[in-house]
């Protein structure tokens, strides 16, 4: 056996994988020590030190009595002045750790090293070495003997004194692992080391469950104050309007890596303590505040995606709004459950508003339509308010504040003598407020048609139709009778009633059953008639409606049987398609560049609609060394399956181990309209986040960037080019433009331009050479109505360039006319 071998055996549970040479080092000193001789001269102080830790060890079934020379030589290094770094530290630590794991009981001389060390750092760095003596991951067992035998020693490194002021005693509590504990410490640091705050601060930070005892929640009772409660209040906004920050590191071997950080789990807890206390505060502001802060602690990095910024905060927010009840937590709720995808929150939140809506007799859909705030909006949707001399009108449409001073003219900035006013800066919450309802009620419609909700008139008049939230969306919807005529709301003197595209008046009853229009219950005839009316009378819709796309049953599906192929194939952008299937409703999709054995490449996006439940495949493709080996940057669609709820989705593997295609339900039997909006949801993702729409952006995938850019239209752009069809004899440039089958042909002075419908990409006449105009040199639509846009801007995106490239002669961007003129 050589030296390398033993050294093996003797240290290596203590220290896992170490280099070759550092393992040749340690047993060049291991070889001395037993000879009685010094390192030398030239000896690396800090491996030396390592080592020296790891002469500690006495093998897993070694005793725990150590060689007396083994302890002379612990003290001669820990007295000795050497240049430890951070990482050297928490590394001693860890062998020493792993030391009592394994039975040493010997803590003082165990720990002498990583104290000694520990002490040429300051305050917050030494909290970070021993961080994980607290940690909860380290078994009591092992944790509470170390930490009463070295309670006087680690406190006197951990502890600020007195005269470290307020911000140190703030410290104490929580450490300062993040902006958000920083901020404590230095801008609330009196306020929360006052005498009348501190026991509550302490109390805070035990808030380690998942939710608070009886027990918790009375002692907190005990020692809150109006003025603790009004510091909730202000931390847990500057908590909701906090964001994640990149943390780049670099460790001492040379490796570097980023971090993004939203909060260390050790100021959530203290965080967490304060949302708990809002089960105690009976103030119209705590909902609202809880909602803010489950939507930003829900979402994901950059405010979207499955995952959360913290799952623990977001979920501790609901649990308060569930046990505080009542229908003013609604609302806030309903703007949760419109952005959070992650389905543990989504399932609180359910329980949360299905409670409620028990206590008020009602299902969750009715109890949110009767709770949308209406901001005391006028039914104009626009407020009011005398703040000095000046009139603040607070309008739904926009949504703005807009200011009329002294001498009754509209002004767009804040007049001077109000800019400190509090009312102004009530009006300016509630603004905030407005802009967070309105999309949530935007997708509440929206989720409506397709779930195909029915209500009585009168209830869509009340809860819709004159509520100055909600009804600048539902009044420019189509509503129909169920089994029966449809038309767009027009006020009359005798209330609402629906007028159809030919002018003629429609009065539902009271309780006559109405429903949103789908096209797919109509025929070809009933929604051109619509979509001209649109046009014809500049209606424009909250999202498509009477140009919403319909996807029905192809024969390759009806060959296919029980998956769709329609939009397999696809490179997409995996970030960006991820994002946008969340929006829409989709979650479960994570891949990238790990596990391959166990299909970390792989992956599905999953919605749920109308009792089914849609799965389309997705895997990884592109360069892994370019990814860092992390999240992909680019992906490729597979299938879409179908199962009903309750039908068992569980895979096989084939003999490889691969996982294989799943059996979904036939597609002739999933409800068209579930079939439909799902495709729908496809061709969005596909249509947005294709690399077919960016030569810069192809990821090698050059052959399918021409395919798609240039090819066949999905029914999206088929959409598209039907609006096109109605909008060009309206236009400044119609005598310049044409629609092929695919393109949109613009003549301009220089040179003739395709524009390809699906993806905006151009190809110049008369050898189709590509046109590459970056985003930001194209023109406005100027003052050109759409009916819609929410296809990803491409309608716009292709009409600006049409406008750009039909005045060619006054290009003079270097980078678009050296195209032109190669």
């Amino acid at each position: 056996m050589t030296e390398l071998d033993d050294f093996t055996r003797s240290y290596g549970y203590l220290i896992g994988y170490v280099e070759e040479a550092t393992r040749e080092m340690y047993c060049r000193f291991d070889a001395l020590f037993e000879r009685g001789l010094s390192p030398g001269p030239d000896v690396d102080w800090r491996e030396y030190g390592r080592w020296a830790q790891l002469k500690l060890g006495l093998g897993r079934e070694g005793g725990h009595d150590h060689d007396e020379r083994v302890l002379r030589l612990i003290r001669s290094v820990a007295e000795r002045d050497i240049p430890w770094t951070l990482g050297d530290a928490r590394i001693l630590v860890y062998s020493a750790q792993t030391l009592v794991y394994w039975g040493h009981t010997r803590y003082e001389e165990i720990f002498r090293l990583p104290l000694a060390v520990a002490r040429r750092f300051g305050f917050q760095e030494r909290r970070v070495i021993f961080e994980s003596i607290g940690a909860q991951r380290w078994l009591p067992e092992h944790r509470l003997p170390v930490r009463e035998a070295l309670a006087e020693q680690l406190d006197e490194l951990l502890i600020e004194p007195a005269e470290n002021g307020p911000a140190g005693v703030v410290r104490n509590v929580i450490w300062e692992c993040d902006d958000v504990a920083r901020t404590l410490a230095e801008e609330y640091g009196a306020r929360l080391a006052d005498p009348a705050v501190l026991p509550l601060l302490h109390h805070w930070n035990t808030a380690r469950s998942s939710r608070p005892s009886g027990k918790w929640l009375r002692t907190a009772r005990t020692l809150l104050t109006p003025d603790a409660a009004g510091l909730v209040r202000e931390i847990l906004a500057r908590v909701a309007a906090h964001r994640e920050k990149a943390i780049d590191h670099r460790a001492d071997s040379g490796y570097e890596w980023r971090e993004t950080v939203f909060l260390h789990e050790r100021t959530t807890v203290p965080v967490r303590g304060m949302v708990w206390t809002c089960e105690l505060i009976d103030e119209p502001w705590v909902s609202q505040l809880l909602g803010d802060l489950a939507l930003t602690c829900g979402t994901g990095i950059g405010g979207s995606g499955a995952n959360c910024r913290s799952e623990l905060l977001a979920n501790a927010a609901v649990g308060v709004l569930s046990r505080r009840g009542g229908l003013d937590t609604v609302a806030s709720l309903a703007r949760v459950q419109t952005k959070v995808r992650r389905k543990s929150v989504l399932a609180n939140v359910a329980r949360t508003l299905d409670a409620v809506a028990v206590q008020a007799g009602l299902s969750r859909e009715q109890l949110l339509d009767r709770t949308v705030p209406a901001f005391g909006l006028g039914p104009d949707g626009v407020r009011e308010e005398r703040i000095g001399d000046c009139l603040v009108r607070l309008c739904a449409d926009g949504p703005a504040l807009r200011y009329v001073n002294p001498a009754g003219r509209t002004v767009k900035s804040v007049p001077q003598a109000i800019r400190r006013d509090p009312a102004l800066a009530e009006l300016k919450s509630t603004l905030k407020e407005l802009k967070q309802t309105l999309p949530a009620e935007r997708f509440r419609l929206e989720r409506a048609l397709i779930e195909e909700r029915v209500w009585p008139w009168r209830q869509v008049t009340e809860f819709f139709l004159d509520h100055p939230v909600t009804g600048l969306y539902a009044r420019n919807l189509i509503w129909q009778v169920l089994q029966g005529p449809a038309g767009l709301p027009v006020r009359t003197a005798g209330g609402w009633e629906l007028t159809d595209p030919r002018g003629r008046g429609i009065q539902p009853g009271p309780d006559t059953p109405v429903r949103l229009w789908h096209p797919i219950r109509e025929t070809a005839e009933d929604v051109l008639a619509w979509r001209d009316h649109l046009l014809e009378h500049g209606v424009r819709q909250p999202y498509k409606q009477g140009f919403r796309e319909v996807y029905l049953l192809t024969p390759a599906e009806e060959r296919t049987r029980t998956f769709s192929n329609r939009f397999a194939g696809h490179v997409l952008r995996y970030g960006q398609a991820k994002a946008l299937l969340n929006q829409r409703g989709w979650s479960g999709l994570a891949i990238g560049h790990w596990d391959y054995e166990c299909g970390g490449d792989q992956g599905e996006a999953v919605k749920e609609l109308s009792g089914w439940r849609a799965r389309w495949g997705m895997h990884v493709t592109g360069d892994a060394a370019a990814d860092g080996w992390g999240t992909a940057s680019f992906c490729a669609s597979e299938q879409i399956h179908f199962y009903r709820d309750g039908q068992e989705a569980a895979g096989y593997h084939d003999t490889a181990g691969n996982l294989a295609a799943r059996e979904g339900a036939p597609l002739s039997e999933v409800p068209p309209l579930v079939l439909s909006e799902v495709l729908r949801d496809a061709d969005l993702a596909v249509g947005v986040t294709s690399v077919g729409l960016d030569r810069q952006v192809t990821g090698g995938h050059e052959d399918y960037w021409h395919s798609y850019g240039f090819g066949e239209l999905t029914e999206t752009a088929r959409t598209r080019r039907d609006v096109l069809t109605r909008l060009l004899p309206r236009l400044r440039i119609a005598d310049r433009a044409e629609l092929t089958d695919r393109f949109l042909r613009v003549r301009g002075d220089r040179r003739t331009y395709k524009i390809h419908l699906g993806s905006g990409n151009i190809l110049m006449e008369p050898n189709d050479a590509y046109l590459c105009i970056v985003p930001g040199h194209d023109r406005g639509t100027g003052s050109v109505f759409l009916p819609f846009e929410e296809d990803g801007g491409m309608l716009s995106v292709i009409l600006s360039k049409a406008f750009l490239l039909a005045d060619d002669t006054a290009i003079t961007d270097p980078s678009i006319t050296r195209q032109l003129d190669a």
